[in-house]
């Protein structure tokens, strides 16, 4: 939508918050008088979260919240973990380009929680890459399958696909690994889920028995290109976990380098907000692959993501054009950061929850509250439809267990 921008008493600053090194939100900017023109309009971005982060140390935080981390485990770990460090300048540097989307992965692994290995998985997918899609193959840095894709909500279209999308594929990829570990009951069995597919693992459960702890990687009879996947996932947590034990080190990032959302309410091309932004258009297209076309369109949230430092540039170069012009049609925008705040002690606690949009719970969405359990309905498939938890299904329900039966009535969202 464009708007026609007429003089107004007061002018409002762009609220631009990022991943900030404090511990707690900043306070919002003042206002400012301008007594002829008024800025681009502020909204929130849907589904950004409305509190900054502090990245202290994502090294730190990872470390912290590893669950499956055994750099002795098997010595396969350790070939892979020397295999990605052979040439420790080199990986040094590749850490460096995929750290901003390193850090908004591991925050959303965080806010679901999601052990800080699976904020690494995009290393073992696609070294962090937006694979472009092509016909039935995966694609994005998550290597997500077209049907896939479907089944997890995300857009797969001509011009957009969400599976390039860091925000949209990155949601939906934690939501799934948590709905596998609420199914399994363990880490080391959603990573074999997502790689080689629920039903298929699930299968194999039933057959052979839950795997024990030790050995860290099961010797469940799984394909070797499976246990391949969990084996390099613990291998890279392993560099993270022993950086110095491989002779490399782990880079920082500056706060004006950390993603923020900015929204725009209309089309506009990447490569105007790239010019507007003082960034590369290649720079910009690599954080938001998901508009293959290379427009920001509104029809699939028209949100972009941005470094900090040049969200500030974009918002400075609308403001001027709208003072220089009260009559010019620009992008109604509003930045918001693109991650939460995560605290300084890394507790669950200490995360501003009510400013974090959650995921549609059965108390918010439409569905029914009851449902009837048909032929091949399981509670992982009934969570995934109504957007809920496989622990609440059976609260709700009074499960001990995930069996269930055909005819059986289940509650599907919170009883009043």
């Amino acid at each position: 939508m464009k708007h026609i921008l007429r003089p107004l008493p007061l002018l409002l600053p762009l609220l631009l918050a990022a991943c900030a090194t404090a511990p707690v939100p900043q306070a919002a900017p003042p206002r400012v008088e301008a007594p002829t023109t008024q800025v681009p309009e502020v909204r929130a971005a849907p589904g950004a979260p409305q509190v900054p982060v502090t990245t202290t140390n994502v090294w730190e935080r990872l470390r912290d919240s590893f669950a499956m981390t055994d750099c002795a485990a098997d010595p396969a770990i350790d070939t892979w973990a020397r295999r990605y460090t052979r040439s420790p300048r080199h990986f040094e540097a590749q850490m460096q380009r995929i750290l901003p989307r390193l850090v908004y992965v591991e925050a959303s692994a965080m806010r679901h929680g999601v052990p800080g290995e699976f904020a690494l998985l995009p290393w073992v997918e696609s070294h962090f890459n937006p694979v472009a899609p092509q016909k039935k193959r995966a694609a994005g840095m998550w290597q997500i399958m077209p049907g896939t894709a479907r089944h997890m909500g995300l857009s797969v279209e001509r011009s957009y696909d969400a599976r390039l999308d860091l925000t949209e594929s990155t949601d939906k990829v934690m939501t799934l690994l948590s709905h596998y570990h609420d199914y399994f009951q363990d880490w080391r069995l959603a990573d074999y889920a997502y790689n080689a597919g629920r039903y298929g693992i699930d299968r194999l459960v039933n057959r052979e028995g839950a795997p024990a702890a030790e050995p860290a990687v099961p010797t469940l009879p799984v394909r070797a290109s499976t246990r391949a996947h969990l084996v390099k996932l613990m291998a890279i947590a392993c560099v993270v976990q022993q950086p110095d034990r491989f002779h490399v080190t782990l880079p920082t990032l500056d706060t004006d380098q950390q993603l923020v959302a900015v929204e725009v309410n209309r089309r506009l091309s990447l490569k105007t907000v790239a010019r507007h932004a003082g960034l590369p258009l290649e720079s910009l297209t690599v954080i938001n692959a998901g508009y293959r076309d290379g427009v920001i369109d509104t029809r699939h949230g028209g949100r972009v993501l941005l470094p900090r430092r040049h969200a500030e540039q974009l918002r400075t170069t609308l403001l001027a054009q709208a003072v220089a012009d009260p009559s010019e049609r620009v992008a109604s925008v509003s930045a918001t950061p693109a991650l939460p705040d995560l605290g300084d002690d890394h507790a669950p606690a200490t995360r501003k929850a009510e400013h974090i949009p959650a995921t549609p719970t059965a108390e918010t969405a439409d569905p029914p509250a009851v449902h009837v359990v048909h032929r091949g309905d399981t509670l992982f498939d009934l969570a995934h439809r109504y957007h809920v938890q496989v622990a609440q299904l059976k609260r709700w329900n009074h499960l001990r267990g995930n069996a269930i039966r055909i005819g059986q009535k289940l509650k599907v969202s919170a009883p009043e």
